[in-house]
């Protein structure tokens, strides 16, 4: 991988200066208070002042926008106060950003002597410092953020910290990419469990066969007296007859896409895999680029605890994102706020960066040394399950409506919204289905659909 750690240089003279002008900034308003430690970040410096006795803390946070006039730069953070300490933080974005490295911080100590079972690279501080996390405390991750913020950095990021520490028989990935280009670069790897997933059908099979992947778990786990997959790992090591079970990491690249397509049944599996999988070694990322409530469901938020909010472009976006504002004043380029499971405020972190090329290079070298290793049983339940959905996808109503249909000798959208009691918009699929059944005729504009069949086609069926 490329050498990234000496790109970007902070003008020390230019920090000192910024800390002057914060002070005589918030002095010219009656708010004496004195920076007492700088902290150069890649991306912002966090100047962290203590006010003297008696400033109360909202003044300081009402005078961003002063605060950036004086400094002339945009897009300020002020952390009110800062965790564990009596200090107010403001973060000034640097002159000259410093990109993150992918290969510095797998080369740093903090990755290398982690010895959490799943740990991924997140990037660095605002402090400078590296920052790695793991994926079984999480124990499931959302990451969302507007386009060209980092999200699909990220997820390479997270591919590509588990393909340096694991190999397939010890991690397992289910990646699924509804936006086609973001993940296909994975395929033949041994560690995926299919093919990278495309098809949004698909997708929503593939998380079925996670759910029963996860009941087959638990059941194992009874047999053998166990709570959880690390007590179960320990008893592999010591009777090599029992199956060996792999973690298995499943990566939604667009979750709006699979909620266009099949709404309630994603929401279903995802909520359940997120709800009960944690135990058994499966783990949730999903990423997705509109932070919307239809998107991001109360349900879908209340079973992820961690997250990751990229730049957004409101504060509503942030809200949906973190339950709090602050993501719409990050700069974009990979940087983020993290707010893991057990954190009260979410930290301010520096994307590390990782180009195609890189992940090409790492992905060729990965084929070369092992051929892939797709498991037959899980394609087979997801083609199975997917056939299944394409043959349920009839409206329950068609029966219904053919009938009515057949006695009124006319096929129209507005009679059957009107017979059957539903909306446009589900009278208007039934009559789609029935023109592909063949009971209808084609549209012909204002005129009704010509009607096909006679009472003879229900006793047919």
């Amino acid at each position: 991988m490329d050498d990234r750690d000496h790109e970007g240089e902070v003008d020390q003279v230019d920090i000192k200066d910024k800390a002057k002008r914060i002070e005589e900034c918030l002095d010219s308003f009656g708010i004496k208070s004195k920076v007492v430690q700088i902290n150069i970040g890649p991306t912002v410096t966090c100047f962290e002042l203590k006010p003297q006795r008696g400033v109360k803390v909202s003044k300081i946070l009402n005078l961003s926008d002063d605060l950036s006039l004086a400094l002339a730069t945009s897009d300020i953070r002020i952390e009110a106060p800062i965790p564990g300490k009596s200090h107010v933080g403001i973060e000034v974005p640097n002159s000259v950003k410093e990109v993150v490295g992918l290969k510095e911080m797998i080369a740093s100590e903090e990755f290398i002597k982690n010895n959490k079972e799943l740990p991924f690279v997140l990037g660095k501080s605002i402090s400078g410092s590296p920052k790695v996390s793991a994926i079984e405390k999480m124990p499931h991750l959302l990451v969302s953020g507007a386009t060209g913020s980092g999200k699909s950095v990220c997820i390479n990021t997270i591919i590509m910290s588990i393909l340096y520490k694991h190999s397939p028989d010890e991690v397992k990935l289910l990646l699924i990419d509804p936006k086609i280009v973001e993940l296909s670069i994975y395929n033949g790897i041994p560690h995926l469990i299919m093919p990278v997933i495309t098809d949004p059908k698909k997708a929503s099979s593939s998380l079925f066969w996670a759910i029963r992947e996860m009941e087959r778990r638990y059941k194992l786990f009874e047999e053998n007296h166990v709570r959880d997959i690390s007590s179960y790992r320990d008893l592999t090591e010591i009777d090599e007859k029992i199956e060996k079970l792999p973690y298995v990491v499943i990566i939604i690249d667009e979750l709006s896409d699979l909620m266009m397509t099949a709404a309630g049944e994603v929401e279903d599996y995802i909520t359940r895999l997120a709800q009960k999988s944690r135990a058994c070694g499966i783990h949730l990322i999903i990423a997705t680029q509109r932070p919307t409530v239809d998107v991001i469901t109360g349900t879908i938020k209340a079973n992820i605890p961690s997250r990751i909010a990229f730049a957004v472009t409101s504060q509503i976006d942030s809200r949906t994102i973190l339950d709090m504002s602050g993501a719409e004043t990050l700069l974009g380029k990979g940087d983020m706020l993290f707010s893991p499971s057990d954190a009260m405020k979410p930290m301010r972190i520096q994307g590390a960066f990782v180009s195609d090329s890189e992940v090409l290079r790492v992905v060729n070298y990965i084929k070369q040394t092992r051929e892939e290793e797709y498991d037959k049983e899980a394609m087979e339940t997801v083609e199975e399950k997917t056939k299944v959905v394409e043959n349920d996808d009839e409206d329950e109503l068609i029966n219904e409506a053919i009938e009515i249909i057949i006695n009124e000798n006319t096929a129209s959208v507005s009679l059957l919204q009107r017979k059957l009691k539903v909306g446009y918009a589900r009278a208007g699929r039934i009559i789609d289905q029935l023109e592909a059944r063949g009971v209808v005729g084609g549209y012909e504009g204002s005129k009704p659909r010509k009607v096909l069949v006679d009472h003879s086609y229900l006793e047919g069926e």
